[in-house]
């Protein structure tokens, strides 16, 4: 059987975007057509300044929003990435495979990067390293896909170049895995900035909508949806970019063809109040379902525990293998 590995970053609520370009699909596609790995990848938060209490709360919430979200840990796996050792034990190996003119290409480090300089704070060297952790999330498993949106696919190339590599230098071990990516709303963008990704770690306020925003609170921000000159309803990513997003959102939500949809609409009002009524729908029963999981800590906290041990028995016969292939001395029984 296929097998996937994806992972959520405890970095910030949970989003509308990455419900539709991640989560979704995981829990009606992926966990049912592969042996299916979610994780909460806690250890990716340390990479830049952060608060430990938030750290651990965004960790439980984003655990709770997966399951509210109908990942089945009867189904797939679900985990945190810190209670299992496999993940940094491979990390180091890979560490000394990968390059550093490889870290320091990374669009993503150049980006926080330069964010952390301009805050005035200092860069550390796990922002510069964690595209290897990344690798060792999805080698340990042996992962032939990987569910990803845009923004993360130079990632999965990486991790794909320091398979080979060690592969070829140390004798197979790794399967090489491939970036997949849903057709339709890969990449939300920000309703506010619609040619910036509406992410969870930065952004704030009304472009951004949170999988746990009240009704109200959702159709006040596709209300105030940033959208173009002119009134003509067109999807056109280029020209048009505050419109298509609203209407790639539209689809992604109803389903359907964004392009076919403008069709539809002669007004941006009458597009922002179905889009509106469609993120309403699509987010109750989540919202439901994480209001039940709350009242009953206990379960999620079993089901983390229990994916844990599923999730270090299926990693550890490869990490044992690429410490016996890089030529490190088997400990003693």
């Amino acid at each position: 059987m296929t097998r996937i590995f994806s992972g959520v970053k405890p970095t910030g609520h949970l989003t509308l975007g990455n419900y539709l370009g991640a989560v979704r699909r995981w829990a009606e596609v992926d966990q049912h057509r592969a042996d299916a790995l979610f994780c909460i990848v806690d250890l990716h938060a340390l990479t830049v300044d952060h608060d430990p209490a938030r750290v651990l709360r965004l960790s439980r919430q984003a655990a709770t929003l997966l399951l509210a979200s109908g990942l089945d840990p009867e189904v797939c796996t679900v985990f945190v990435q810190s209670h299992v050792d496999e993940h940094a034990r491979l990390s180091y190996l890979l560490e000394c495979v990968a390059t550093d003119g490889e870290m320091r290409r990374m669009i993503q480090y150049k980006e926080k990067a330069a964010r952390e300089r301009a805050r005035g704070g200092s860069v550390r060297l796990s922002l510069l390293t964690y595209p290897v952790l990344m690798a060792a999330d999805i080698l340990a498993y042996g992962a032939d896909e990987v569910p990803v949106g845009d923004d993360q696919t130079q990632h999965v190339e990486l991790t794909r170049d320091l398979a080979v590599r060690f592969n070829q230098r140390y004798g197979h071990t790794f399967v090489v895995p491939r970036a997949t990516r849903p057709e339709v709303a890969a990449r939300v963008m920000n309703l506010q900035e619609p040619t910036s990704k509406m992410g969870k770690s930065d952004d704030v306020g009304p472009g951004v909508v949170y999988l746990l925003d009240e009704p109200d609170a959702v159709r006040r921000k596709v209300a105030r949806a940033v959208t173009d000159s002119g009134t003509e309803v067109a999807y056109d990513r280029e020209e048009r970019p505050g419109v298509s997003n609203l209407l790639e959102i539209l689809a992604a939500c109803e389903g359907g063809d964004p392009e076919e949809l403008s069709g539809g609409y002669t007004s941006y009002g009458a597009l922002k109040k179905d889009t509106a009524d469609a993120v309403v729908e699509l987010l109750r029963p989540v919202q439901e379902r994480h209001k039940e999981l709350c009242a009953d800590p206990a379960e999620v906290e079993r089901v983390l525990r229990d994916g844990a041990v599923r999730a270090r028995e299926r990693a550890r016969p490869t990490v044992d293998a690429a410490y016996r292939a890089i030529g490190l001395l088997p400990a003693a029984d």
